[in-house]
Parts: C-alpha cells; structure tokens; sequence
C-alpha cells in the first residue's frame, strides 16, 4: 500500500509568491531522498466551489508511511520548514491506498 500526502497551499502574501520559491526549491531533494514522488505540483486549478480555492496542490507518493513520516521528521526538513511556514497557510492529509488496477 502507498501513502500519499496531500497539501493545499494558500499564500499569505499573493503578491510575494518568490518567497515560497526557495521551500520549493530545497524540499524536493528532501522528499525524493526519503523516497517520495511528485506526481501533482501545479498552481493550474479550476475551482469549483467559492470555499475551496487553494493557490497550489501538491500530492507526493511514499512507499509506505514509515518513509513518509521519516522525511518530515529529518532535520534536513525540519531545517527548511520555517520557509513554508513564513510565506503559506496549508492544510494537508495523509491517505493510505493503492492505486493497483485502477
């Protein structure tokens, strides 16, 4: 079974997008070195509701949670997790499923 991550961003500051820039930059070699995957990064949403309008998603695959919960728990990320922090409002789920014979 996998596990997937999944983050709705919400700038703080819409008009300084480039200070989230950076968390960006450094934390995708973080999670691939636990072993995650992108497989949804994108700023291209289509809302359909007025209530649920985030202006960035990201979905990232694990293997398993255990590999999930140790790159968010590294000091690696935990020495970045500040620049998210400073500039973005998230809300995030972890999902376990497979997505075998789909």
């Amino acid at each position: 079974m996998s596990y997937y991550f999944i983050v709705n961003i919400y700038l703080k500051e819409k008009s300084k997008p480039e200070e989230y820039k950076d968390y960006i930059d450094l934390v995708k070699p973080i999670v691939e070195k636990y072993g995650g995957e992108y497989l949804v990064r994108t700023d291209e949403i289509t809302y359909l509701t007025d209530d649920y309008t985030p202006d960035r998603i990201i979905i990232i695959r694990f293997k398993d949670i255990h590999s999930l919960n140790k790159c968010f728990d590294s000091k690696e990320y935990k020495q970045i997790e500040n620049k998210r922090t400073g500039f973005v409002r998230s809300e995030a789920v972890v999902i376990g499923g497979s997505d075998e014979n789909m």
